[in-house]
């Protein structure tokens, strides 16, 4: 028996949507609000790293000082500038950064635009399989949880949700590698490829430093297992963390979705719960994953860091990681400001796909 349930107060939202488009300027409005607001975010998120980087002292003293006398420290300083008033570097810090230069790592001599370039892909690849990890762990076993509310299997997935964002993601990765790399050794515990796989994509030609697309490109499926295989824990351990939030949101908002009149009028045709869960009311449940996605990809960002650490994935977690070893602050400082670019464009792109799914999202 099939029964189409038409959703109450649809009518009137169209109604109101309507009404205000042509006073409230609608989606067009709400989406260039957003657009400008990313440039006071960057501003001030740009500041903040800047002056709290140098609360140590310059960059040069930072990274060297001890390996160099007074005299060999006093000459890279000034040679570098960071001799002159704190406001004059600041102002001259932004607009490089207009240019694209986010400056020379201390310790290494590299650009740290090339730091970025190399492994920025590295870091966005795996916080992209860290979300698949995500949605398919936390919305089915969100759904789930709903389904079978106040009873047992209800209680132990929210246990589980709790236990996914509560454990460490460095503690996560160390329990995976002892397990697959030393009780069950099935999987690659370290690196985004072999040494063969590596070679291989060092001699792609104009490679996107995805190693799953460029594995694709060359079509080496081969190759393309091996990345694959490499990604599987560092992206469960980065991505349970997000998995437990998305578990208890879909299981809450599933729950509130199916004490709705419209709901009940299903039920009253004979509709069957399973197909009340998973056909009509669970769509609406979704909304508020989209929502907090811009905050959860800012925290596996921050999360990247201990994961490619635990992992020796080669991104920009790892090399974060390396340079703050070194105490090298203009490689941290461009690597900090550049993911929080990253977080600022992901928050405006998540806030208009939400827009476009929840029209009450703009008003």
């Amino acid at each position: 028996m099939s029964a189409a349930i038409s959703e109450p107060g649809a009518e009137a939202a169209e109604t109101s949507v309507a009404v205000k488009k042509p006073s409230g300027g609608g989606l067009g409005r709400y989406v260039l609000i957003r657009f400008l607001l990313i440039i006071p975010t960057i501003f001030i998120l740009t500041t903040l790293v800047f002056f709290l980087m140098r609360i140590t002292g310059d960059p040069i003293t930072a990274a060297l000082g001890g390996r160099l006398t007074k005299a060999q420290l006093a000459e890279r300083v000034h040679a570098a500038g960071y001799d002159r008033p704190i406001l004059v570097q600041y102002f001259e810090y932004l607009g490089d950064l207009l240019k694209g230069d986010f400056g020379t790592a201390v310790s290494d001599g590299q650009p740290v635009s090339s730091i970025l370039l190399n492994y920025g892909a590295a870091t966005v690849e795996l916080v992209f399989y860290a979300l698949i990890v995500a949605f398919i762990l936390g919305i089915p076993l969100g759904m789930l949880a709903a389904y079978h509310r106040d009873k047992a299997p209800d209680a132990a997935l929210r246990v589980l949700a709790i236990l996914g964002y509560a454990t460490p993601v460095f503690f996560a990765g160390m329990i995976l590698k002892l397990i697959f790399g030393v009780f069950l050794p099935v999987l690659p515990v370290a690196g985004r490829g072999t040494t063969e796989t590596e070679y291989i994509m060092s001699g792609v030609v104009g490679p996107t430093r995805f190693y799953l697309i460029d594995a694709l490109r060359i079509g080496n499926f081969s190759v393309l297992g091996d990345v694959l295989a490499h990604a599987v824990l560092p992206a469960i351990a980065l991505g349970v963390l997000t998995a437990g939030v998305f578990l208890r949101l879909v299981r809450t908002n599933l729950i509130g979705t199916l004490e709705q009149q419209y709901i009940d009028s299903g039920r009253s045709r004979g509709i069957s719960e399973y197909r009340l869960v998973t056909k009509h009311a669970y769509r609406p449940a979704l909304i508020p994953i989209i929502t907090v996605m811009g905050m959860q990809i800012a925290l596996m960002l921050a999360g990247a860091v201990l994961t490619e650490t635990t992992f020796e994935w080669k991104g920009l977690g790892f090399k974060l990681a390396e340079y703050l070893t070194a105490r090298d602050f203009v490689a941290v400082q461009g690597i900090v400001v550049f993911l929080a670019v990253i977080v600022a464009v992901t928050n405006f792109l998540v806030d208009v796909i939400a827009a476009f799914i929840d029209p009450r999202v703009r008003y």
